[in-house]
């Protein structure tokens, strides 16, 4: 059972890992594009916030709400190890390709979907995932009026300003809201899987000892925000730089005015929902707030083929997370 609980750590610390090279993009995509910082320099920015969040959030709220997706009664580690399966497989298969996908519900789908494989429809509890759902049709079209609104507020107060003058503040501004970015982002994914090794702790107590407390009940080990908040820096300084292309000149072209602007709009909107115990996407979100920015401009401005294309993979990320975690649930199963 041990050998089965380190697995199951080791393989979601990788996926901690992979969201961070994976959405790293999310965070530096802007600053790079606006010339702020050099891709080497935005990833060692993007990585000290991301590992920064250890000492910042104290409540786990979103971890919590991670461990509620699936039914005590059909939590395993076959189950677990399903899950994790397929939500690396499908980041990897997303970041080969340069879509900017969601870590989050790429996770949310993989336990879903062998939850239900293991136990059927009651082998998930369903008012985390529709929550999840309904936000992420919501984060971005928060993100975005945040954006649009903070655009149009921080043109309207910068029009009486020298342009050469204004956009040195803001290039010293967006290093200020891409590290609130990062900060955001590395405090509400690395709870996601800090919930997923929780779940599979309470598991191993409850098999081997015989614990008769609920996941919801159990306390969080000392060193599992430590090795989370770690494992996604360590995977933010590796890089994405395939999506960084997408999320930073794809969708609109910024300028360090509007750089400020998206970042400090999809920082809010993160910070909100980690409060609340909310798990987003910092992908959705900040595609949002990007296309808000451009919107202020002209809607022209913005390649609405571009980002019509990347909602059709947040629309498949579930769905099809939870049936490549459902596949590899029976095989797993029927292996032994």
């Amino acid at each position: 059972m041990l050998a089965f609980l380190i697995i199951i750590v080791i393989l979601a610390l990788i996926f901690d890992f992979i969201n961070g090279f994976h959405d790293a993009a999310n965070s530096i995509a802007t600053i790079v594009s606006t010339k702020v910082l050099t891709p080497f320099q935005a990833v060692l920015w993007a990585a000290a916030f991301n590992f920064i969040a250890f000492f910042v959030f104290k409540e786990h709220k979103v971890a919590g709400t991670i461990a509620n997706i699936i039914s005590e009664n059909v939590i395993s580690f076959k189950v677990l190890l399903s899950a994790t399966i397929a939500a690396i497989s499908w980041n990897l298969l997303t970041w080969y390709y340069g879509i900017p996908s969601s870590s989050s519900h790429t996770l949310i789908g993989g336990l879903a979907g062998a939850a239900i494989a293991a136990g059927g429809l009651h082998g998930v509890n369903t008012h985390p995932i529709f929550i999840a759902v309904i936000f992420m049709v919501l984060s971005p079209i928060i993100g975005l009026i945040f954006g649009f609104l903070m655009t149009l507020i921080t043109v309207n107060l910068a029009r009486n300003s020298r342009p050469a003058k204004a956009e040195k503040w803001f290039k010293r501004l967006q290093l200020v809201s891409s590290g609130a970015l990062s900060l955001a982002h590395g405090g509400g994914d690395s709870q996601k899987t800090m919930g997923l090794i929780l779940t599979a702790i309470w598991f191993y107590h409850k098999t081997v000892h015989g614990n008769t407390m609920s996941v919801h009940d159990m306390a969080m080990p000392g060193w599992l925000p430590l090795a989370c908040y770690s494992a996604i820096a360590l995977g933010t300084m590796s890089g994405g730089w395939r999506i960084v292309k997408t999320m930073g000149t794809r969708i609109t072209k910024v300028n360090p005015l509007e750089g400020v602007c998206a970042e400090t709009a999809g920082a809010i909107t993160i910070f909100l929902t980690i409060v609340f115990g909310i798990p987003v996407s910092t992908t959705h979100t900040l595609t949002g707030s990007i296309v808000g920015v451009g919107a202020t401009k002209r809607l022209s401005a913005v390649r609405w083929g571009v980002t019509f294309n990347l909602i059709w993979a947040w629309i498949l990320t579930i769905p099809v997370s939870a049936l490549v975690a459902g596949c590899i649930y029976y095989i797993i199963h029927f292996i032994g």
